[in-house]
């Protein structure tokens, strides 16, 4: 060992220095269409369907507010300003705005427009604002219904191209901050009371700023947390500076891994810190424990580090794997955040274990035992408490069985509770304009999630046909009497307008003609209109149309059950002979999540557990010790998923890799117990007597863990971020949980099985 801890040091010294430059190559990302399900149809269909239209999230809409209302000859002068400026901003294709709008108006000599706004004239806004409040086009789409805030949409260039084979994410982050910037550099030209953002571009960019917040702070915190707790273990300065320096190696080594791989950060970023501060202490706290028992039970340093590697070293290996496994079940999931998180997650978790194993046992080979640690009272209050655990086990074994069974109908009960119902709004961080403006939005106005139907025309049948019109102003007109459907509009508008032109711009003239002859003398005006200004409603040879809207964020199963419903009045009251209709756009495609999120979390639990018996069978080659590793452990994830239930917390992607990271590092104590025990019997101890010395010797390091995972992974309560929030205060939780499940149905299980 002594020959070779040198050139040791000297190789991670430079993979340090390789590290530290991978670490300035990380980039940050965050795009909704991160989180589509790949390999799904209703995606297929999505990505034609936008291939013949366009994207339902090219647009940004900017709220501008005038608290004494905004029919106000200044405000308006602002705002029309605003828009017309805004045009010439570079990635802005189109603007839309009630200061910019026009009817038509038909005179006995041609058709002409008159504004919706007079800005000229003040005199006239008190019958301009009666028109406007009563148009249902305008009123939660362009101005909220209190008439205190007006929209200006802008249309802009598409930041991801959905249809690429690689999509490149890291280029559309620096589109959406070069739109935000010039959109902010307008605004700050004027001096609007208040103004909200809400688009796919302000998203990304402010979404991005909060994971890059995420992970320095929850490193700095984790890094504190864990230097307190090295300190209150060891003492001396030498065994708390191995132990911060192998922990915080892992970390580096891990990021700069990913930035030398091209690894992009996403949403579920934050966690990789604690992750791996986490993991690593884990692994520290095991070999230095077991280093520190042989050098006072007399052993030399050499032979010291080598039982340690050879007896801790196994368990540890074997710790990681399992733990590596656990998350690598999340690549069954369709969702590509969740597969990377599993990929880097599994990858960091084996990183943490090299170093441990190679760098800090290097290191520790080099210290005595008054290096590493100052003896004291702890020990003997460490053996107090666990000598206490060791005969409650056995005089309390019925307490702990009824116990048992308690929690484990408590947890069939909250299981039965959990929903999937996602909301946009309980992925936000908290305190943040993006979140406000988001509320803002979602109260005022139309809200974000956009929703779109597609219709397809049958047989030979055409859209500007009369009959598929109307079926087309039927399920329109049935959609919008939903009052979660905003801002509504089809290729039915055209015809609704003109009508409404032929009957004096009068609001409750905004429907489709009649009749047919009526709607062919409409069709005539029509066809003057630029195809390029209907091509976003209907596609070139008319076969296919949309009816596009935004959604109330009412969560992913409310929609469903409306989506149910819609498509059973569909049935009945449309002519399906003539039409197909098909609900799409991004707000389905994250939707399905909520289906594959169920099926992956079963698929990938069953695929851990499954790979961990194997993994178990080849450590202990006995199907008792198999069934004893794998009982304690399932408690913890039944709590979990009990916690979702009974806290109202909605399963969704974030959540979701909560499970893996449960069972991936709650199988850890089991394992260094199971091991431990076995090492014993191994020695010719019977049952109660390994039992014994299991809890003496490894129930220390066991307990100290579990700690420190407690109090890590509490560390997340810090995020702004509810998802994050969520995932610490659940998994710290459960781990606390499967210790204790450890320590006290593993003896039970020994003493009943292994006989």
């Amino acid at each position: 060992m002594r020959k070779y801890r040198l050139p040791v040091l000297i190789s991670f010294a430079f993979f340090f220095v390789a590290a530290v430059y991978g670490c300035f190559q990380l980039k940050f990302t965050f795009d909704f269409s991160q989180f589509f399900p790949r390999g799904d149809d209703d995606l297929a269909f999505f990505l034609e369907f936008v291939e013949e239209f366009e994207g339902d999230d090219n647009f940004l809409l900017v709220a501008l507010e005038n608290p004494d209302g905004v029919f106000d000859s200044t405000f308006l002068n602002q705002a029309h300003s605003f828009a017309l400026e805004a045009r010439e901003l570079e990635m802005i294709e189109g603007v839309q705005s009630l200061t910019t709008f026009s009817y038509p108006l038909k005179t006995p000599f041609a058709v002409t427009t008159i504004p919706a706004i007079h800005l000229n004239e003040p005199a006239r806004f008190a019958a301009d604002s009666a028109r406007i409040m009563a148009d249902e086009r305008f009123v939660n789409n362009l101005i909220n219904k209190d008439a205190t805030a007006l929209v200006v949409l802008l249309k802009t260039q598409s930041l991801i191209n959905l249809n690429a084979e690689d999509v490149d994410v890291a280029s559309s982050l620096d589109k959406a901050k070069a739109l935000m910037a010039s959109v902010q550099g307008l605004m700050d030209q004027y001096d609007f009371v208040d103004y909200h953002y809400l688009g796919a571009a302000n998203f990304q960019q402010e979404m991005v700023a909060t994971q890059v917040r995420e992970v320095v702070v929850s490193a700095l915190i984790s890094g504190v947390l864990v230097t307190i707790i090295m300190f209150l273990l060891f003492r001396r300065p030498l065994g708390i500076l191995v132990s911060l320096v192998s922990i915080a190696l892992g970390l580096v080594l891990f990021l700069g891994i990913l930035g030398l791989l091209g690894r992009e950060l996403n949403a579920i970023a934050a966690l990789y810190p604690v992750l791996m501060i986490i993991v690593g202490t884990s692994d520290v706290i095991h070999i230095m424990s077991k280093y520190i028992d042989e050098l006072r039970a007399g052993k030399d340093k050499e032979t010291a580090i080598r039982i340690t590697i050879k007896e801790i070293g196994l368990a540890t290996l074997l710790t990681s794997l399992t733990t590596a496994v656990g998350f690598a079940t999340l690549l069954t999931s369709r969702v590509d955040p969740i597969r990377d998180f599993g990929i880097n997650a599994a990858l960091g978790v084996l990183v943490a274990f090299v170093t441990v194993i190679l760098f800090t046992t290097s290191l520790l080979s080099y210290l005595s035992v008054d290096q590493i640690v100052k003896i004291g009272r702890q020990q003997a209050f460490w053996d107090r408490l666990l000598e206490r655990s060791y005969q409650f086990t056995r005089v309390s074994a019925q307490k702990i069985k009824i116990g048992a069974v308690v929690v484990a109908i408590l947890c069939a009960v909250g299981i039965s509770m959990v929903t999937t119902n996602y909301r946009i709004e309980s992925a936000l961080p908290r305190g943040k304009k993006i979140t406000a403006d988001f509320l803002f939005f979602e109260r005022e106005l139309s809200g974000f999630r956009p929703f779109e139907m597609a219709i397809t025309a049958k047989d030979s049948a055409k859209i500007t046909d009369f009959e598929v019109m109307t079926q087309i102003g039927k399920i329109e007109d049935y959609i919008k009497q939903f009052p979660q459907v905003q801002s509504t509009a089809s290729i039915t508008t055209v015809y609704r307008s003109i009508n409404q032109m032929f009957n004096n711009n009068r609001p409750d003239a905004y429907d489709l003609p009649e009749d047919e002859a009526t709607y062919r003398k409409y069709q005539r005006l029509a066809k003057q209109i630029p195809p390029g200004n209907l091509n976003v409603l209907m596609n070139e040879d008319r076969t296919k149309a949309r009816i596009t809207s935004r959604f109330g964020d009412l969560g992913a199963d409310s929609v469903k059950v409306f989506m149910d419903r819609t498509y059973a009045w569909i049935n009945t009251n449309v002519d399906t002979s003539l039409v197909d209709v098909r609900a799409t756009g991004t707000g389905v495609i994250i939707d399905k999540n909520a289906e594959y999120i169920r099926r992956n979390l079963l698929q990938g639990l069953g695929l851990a557990i499954l790979i961990v018996c194997v993994l178990m069978g080849f450590l202990f080659k006995s199907w008792k010790m198999l069934l004893i590793s794998l009982v304690p452990n399932l408690l913890p994830l039944l709590l979990a998923g009990a916690m979702l239930g009974f806290l109202g917390i909605e399963l969704e992607a974030g959540v979701s890799i909560v499970f893996a990271i449960i069972f991936g590092i709650a199988v850890d104590d089991t394992i260094h117990f199971l091991a431990k025990y076995r090492l014993a019997r191994g020695r010719g101890m019977g049952v109660e007597e390994a039992i014994h010395l299991t809890f003496k010797e490894a129930g220390k390091a066991i307990v100290l863990t579990s700690i420190v995972l407690f109090f890590g992974f509490l560390v997340m309560l810090f995020s702004i971020n509810p998802p994050s929030v969520t995932i610490g205060l659940l998994i710290s939780l459960t781990l606390a949980s499967a210790v204790v499940s450890d320590l006290l149905l593993i003896p039970l299980l020994l003493r009943w099985l292994d006989k």
